[in-house]
């Protein structure tokens, strides 16, 4: 089709061709709806829902509509109670419907790129399941890309419409299997101007870290890094410890040759000192990512039930849901509870001991919320014995090592905790973690590790790390006054924008309903080299409009909140406009 094909969010003067085409096709044409003089068609839905848009130029070729889960209603609840279909219960279900071409154009692109802009823009914000109403005619089409009957059909004047469901997942994967050659060359035709990137990552994952982009990924180009605010992802903004400097400029060119313990037993035995704990409850990896995919690969299958906090850290929904294949429940966290995690609740959800494992990061990443470790411990205690916790302990320090579980993981079989010495530890570029479980536990972790887990630079530097608890704490209390400080400048930048501190080194950001999306005010930030994180893939909690940031020293805290002024001062104009004010998105720009 070209070019010009263009795929966008609606802008106002599109919305009266918007219902005139709707009465032409669904009166008119179809027989859904009766004639009516006015020749528009409307629903009770209009001005909440999304509508998106192909165009040719001046001329507009089709739309779609999407109602997100916030709105609390879908057009599906004339037709259905929520008995009937409990599916409308789940607060990650967004509804595609009225997928509409002019008769002209309907041979060509079209209907299949709205079709596939709608799944991209719904994976954007967090939408996990789609729910559409698809006429009994053009099923074939919509069984094509995966979406499948639920059993029930809806009558609607002159039309019958099956109404059909999938996963976002499973049907990104089948639309990328079945049609990537076809993907590939329409990405380098079409104009897309969607918030959200064409194609997702090949391994479906999310992950911050956009900002080494900028830097440079072939390492050409270091000297970047100076100019590059990399609030994206959540590296300490401390230097490591003297000890571990000094370890690693010893003598660099023996540390580069030499190889590393086998088996770490230096680094476990410091560990083991430093926490207290038995070594042979132990198991280390390169990163916590490491030990997630080792130990989810040996305890779990695609028949395991897991328990997700949401939102929540983005690689355990990758890993049980997309590379193991589990089943994945979502304990939901609401902001009107600030986030944190009912105990009572928690407890309710668990108790009949369907889940194989329950996964709590704590602090939580991306809320940065702390559960008192008493408060886990008694729920734990409470919980059937046949469910698993894993505890992820990645930024504990910023709320204080005794708050760990670790001693309990030692000794209760059910327990593990898993610590990264990434974050907390400005050891991020070197890649080291353990976890603590129940010496059986850890022994067979230790057995699936391979040699040399961890390079000679890492068990150095990570041993040095622990050797200096007092310079660390320190940096993690000096974090605290950073934040705070960030936070109230971020804040005094709009009264509608509302930041949120939590205890760890990163904060939230959330735009009104009114303004832009997350991802227009990433994508400006990056025009002075600030790089944040927009968090609406990773939960429809966000609906689109909270960012993290991760704290920096002084002078870049100062970058970010001068970048986020300059951005919202172009971006606001631009969401003035009623569609923007429905959709909190706009027609520009395209993010990671």
């Amino acid at each position: 089709m070209g070019r010009d094909l263009q795929l966008r969010v609606a802008a106002p003067e599109d919305l009266e061709w918007i219902y005139e085409l709707r009465y032409r096709v669904y009166a008119q044409e179809l027989g859904q709806h009766v004639p009516d003089p006015a020749g528009r068609l409307r629903d009770g839905l209009d001005g909440d829902n999304v509508y998106l848009v192909a165009a040719r130029g001046a001329t507009r070729i089709g739309f779609v509509s999407l109602t997100p889960p916030w709105l609390g209603r879908y057009a599906l609840d004339k037709y259905l109670s929520r008995d009937e279909l409990p599916l409308l219960t789940e607060s990650d279900l967004f509804e595609v419907r009225i997928l509409t071409v002019e008769p002209r154009w309907r041979a060509t692109a079209a209907a299949p790129l709205l079709m596939y802009a709608a799944l991209r823009w719904i994976a954007a914000r967090g939408g996990r399941q789609v729910v559409a109403m698809g006429r009994t005619e053009l099923l074939a089409m919509y069984l094509a890309v995966g979406l499948r009957p639920v059993g029930h059909t809806v009558r609607s004047g002159a039309l019958t419409f099956e109404v059909l469901t999938g996963s976002v997942t499973e049907l990104t994967k089948v639309t990328m299997d079945r049609y990537h050659t076809t993907l590939e060359r329409l990405g380098s035709e079409v104009d897309w101007r969607l918030d959200v990137t064409f194609a997702p990552r090949p391994d479906g994952c999310e992950h911050g870290g956009a900002s080494f982009t900028a830097i440079g990924t072939d390492f050409r180009s270091l000297h970047r890094r100076h100019q590059v605010v990399a609030a994206d992802v959540l590296d300490a903004w401390f230097p490591p410890a003297p000890g571990v400097r000094a370890a690693l400029a010893e003598d660099p060119a023996w540390a580069a040759r030499t190889s590393p313990p086998a088996d770490a037993e230096g680094l476990l035995a410091e560990i083991a000192t430093a926490r207290s704990l038995p070594t042979e409850t132990l198991a280390v990896g390169a990163g916590s990512s490491d030990l997630i995919f080792r130990a989810f690969g040996q305890w779990l299958t695609p028949d395991s039930k897991v328990l997700l906090t949401d939102p929540g850290y983005g690689e355990y929904a990758h890993v049980t849901e997309r590379v193991i294949g589990c089943r994945v429940d979502r304990f939901r966290l609401r902001r009107e509870d600030d986030w944190r995690i009912d105990p009572a609740r928690l407890s309710a959800a668990v108790r009949d001991g369907h889940y194989d494992l329950v996964v709590v990061v704590n602090p939580n990443n991306p809320t940065g919320r702390h559960a008192p470790a008493a408060e886990l411990r008694s729920l734990i205690a409470a919980a059937p014995a046949q469910t698993r916790w894993w505890i992820d302990e990645a930024y504990l320090g910023y709320a204080g090592l005794s708050e760990s579980l670790a001693d309990l993981a030692a000794t209760d079989p059910r327990v593990v905790v898993c610590t990264s010495l990434s974050k907390m530890y400005a050891l991020s570029g070197i890649r080291a973690a353990y976890l603590v479980a129940e010496s059986i536990t850890a022994a067979q972790l230790r057995r699936r590790t391979p040699p040399w887990p961890l390079s000679l630079p890492a068990q150095l530097a990570a041993v040095a790390a622990l050797r200096d608890p007092a310079y660390y704490s320190d940096c993690w209390l000096r974090t605290h006054a950073l934040r705070r400080r960030l936070a109230t400048d971020l804040a005094g930048l709009d009264e509608s924008v509302v930041v949120e501190e939590g205890v760890a080194n990163f904060l939230t950001m959330t735009l009104p309903s009114g303004g832009p999306s997350a991802a227009q005010l990433v994508n400006e930030c990056r025009r002075h080299d600030v790089y944040l994180r927009d968090l609406s893939p990773l939960s429809p909690e966000y609906q689109g409009r909270t960012v993290r940031i991760a704290v920096k020293d002084t002078a870049e805290n100062v970058r970010i909140v001068a970048a986020c002024q300059a951005a919202l001062d172009v971006l606001r104009p631009a969401s003035a406009s009623p569609v923007a004010i429905s959709t909190g998105v706009s027609a520009t720009g395209s993010a990671r």
